[in-house]
């Protein structure tokens, strides 16, 4: 995946390396183990519903969808094209398997909180999964969205932060500091897990529990490292957006070898 969506990024001439990189992970063991979800009937009312909230990172969205069947991988050749269904930000209009359209960040939790109350209103037995940036908890949205969450009793409602500690140009804790985080989320009426969002055991360990009856929404904050996988991007606010150039591109593959032979 990681291959592939910066293939697509330098393809395109544009993107969001950094983010779609740190999330990578957390999407392909959503995409690969946990959602239940069926690319011939991807509106079937019993399927889980997964919202990108963090709507940039359609890299790693995009490439986990046809992975999954939802289209042909060469559609990917389409990233950011005019008149390509693979749009900068996902269109639910466009591709299936897409909720709802995000982009303007502290949209996407608030409308998957709406998903899980129609749910519950329902006594639905589907689960809603939202994958939100730790930069994007600066937004009030967010957080409108946890209180009513937590106030609700959301069980069938799991938010998982990509907290990988950096946003557009700075640390995070720099721009506006989100610690204690993890309090937070509990002083909202959230049970919160901390994670490794790197290590697919662990996240597998953290979606299994949050598939238990349970009467409170779950966060998982997954501890991620912007960048993941490029030595030249780990760790680097100016991955957030940006476009390697020839030499960067051949070294970053040239990882992405080692680390597919180890």
């Amino acid at each position: 995946m990681r291959r592939r969506l910066l293939k697509m990024i330098v393809d395109a001439g544009q993107g969001h390396p950094g983010g779609d990189l740190s999330a990578t992970d957390i999407v392909a063991t959503l995409y690969f183990d946990i959602l239940r979800i069926d690319p011939v009937d991807p509106t079937a009312a019993g399927r889980d519903r997964f919202v990108m909230s963090k709507g940039h990172c359609t890299g790693a969205l995009y490439t986990a969808l046809s992975g999954a069947g939802f289209f042909a991988e060469a559609e990917l050749d389409t990233y950011l094209k005019p008149q390509s269904r693979l749009n900068g930000h996902p269109n639910r209009t466009y591709l299936p398997g897409v909720e709802t359209n995000t982009g303007p960040l502290g949209h996407g939790l608030p409308v998957a909180t709406g998903i899980a109350v129609a749910g519950q209103i329902d006594d639905a037995g589907f689960r809603v999964f939202a994958l939100t940036g730790d930069g994007e908890l600066q937004e009030g949205s967010m957080w409108e969205a946890a209180m009513f969450a937590g106030h609700r009793g959301l069980g069938n409602l799991t938010v998982i932060v990509d907290r990988n500690g950096l946003q557009q140009g700075a640390r995070t804790e720099d721009t506006n500091a989100l610690e204690p985080l993890a309090d937070k989320w509990r002083a909202f009426g959230w049970e919160v897990v901390g994670v490794d969002g790197h290590d697919h055991a662990s996240l597998l360990a953290a979606f299994d529990d949050a598939a238990l009856p349970r009467s409170k929404p779950r966060c998982i904050i997954a501890e991620t490292v912007k960048g993941k996988g490029i030595s030249f991007m780990e760790h680097q606010a100016a991955w957030h957006h940006g476009l390697p150039n020839a030499d960067q591109f051949a070294l970053a593959n040239g990882e992405f070898d080692m680390d597919m032979a180890r």
